[in-house]
């Protein structure tokens, strides 16, 4: 098992602390800065735009990874890759056919770029079978995408394992990434089912950040 990457959900900063919170995520070891984009459409929120992601790309040197919940992540695709993401993952639910996953995840692998799927709670995992060598990383959302400071749901876990079992049996360096509802013991379930990456957002940013992060790393 590869070490466990911590990604911080920039979704539950205190923006008005944002440089102090920045550089102390950085100096706590987490490796990623996890990037939520909500068109308000795909989900009932709405956040951050490219231009917001520059600005964290200027103030902030850990891999930008760029998780969009929106409706059309083709049409969006160049402007954030553009704008400094480092990985950029979408959701199975939001493309019509298997010809436009791959070709996104074509275009985000021409850009020198992680490509990312996710799917959300009541999607099955089998949809990703498919997929296993088109993507550098797998998102497992444990909670329903759209708000931050849910409960983790634990048939996540089944996801993740199942996963892995793929994954593992094709010598993949895939990742799995799991998001929502992660802190110190549902992060650990989360590990032990197989998963590589925790995003987590409030257990990081109401808690003291480098205790958190090393608490799931």
């Amino acid at each position: 098992m590869t070490k466990t990457i911590v990604a911080p959900s920039v979704l539950s900063m205190d923006y008005s602390r944002m440089k102090e919170q920045l550089e102390e995520v950085e100096n706590s070891g987490a490796e990623w800065l996890h990037f939520d984009v909500m068109d308000g459409h795909f989900v009932p929120n709405l956040t951050f735009g490219p231009d917001i992601l520059k600005g964290f790309r200027k103030a902030c040197g850990l891999f930008l990874d760029v998780h969009v919940m929106i409706t059309k992540p083709l049409f969006f695709a160049e402007k954030f890759l553009s704008a400094g993401a480092d990985g950029y993952t979408f959701h199975y639910e939001a493309m019509d056919s298997e010809e436009e996953i791959r070709s996104l995840a074509s275009l985000i692998r021409a850009h020198g770029k992680t490509a990312g799927i996710s799917i959300k709670p009541d999607t099955d995992v089998s949809v990703l079978k498919p997929f296993l060598n088109d993507f550098d990383l797998f998102l497992i959302m444990s909670v329903e995408p759209g708000f931050g400071g849910q409960k983790f749901i634990p048939e996540s876990l089944d996801k993740i394992r199942t996963l892995r079992g793929w994954l593992d049996e094709m010598q993949s360096q895939a990742h799995i990434e799991v998001d929502g509802g992660i802190n110190q013991t549902t992060g650990a379930l989360a590990k032990n089912a197989g998963a590589d990456v925790l995003v987590a957002g409030s257990y990081i940013f109401r808690n003291d950040i480098a205790e958190a992060v090393n608490s799931l790393a």
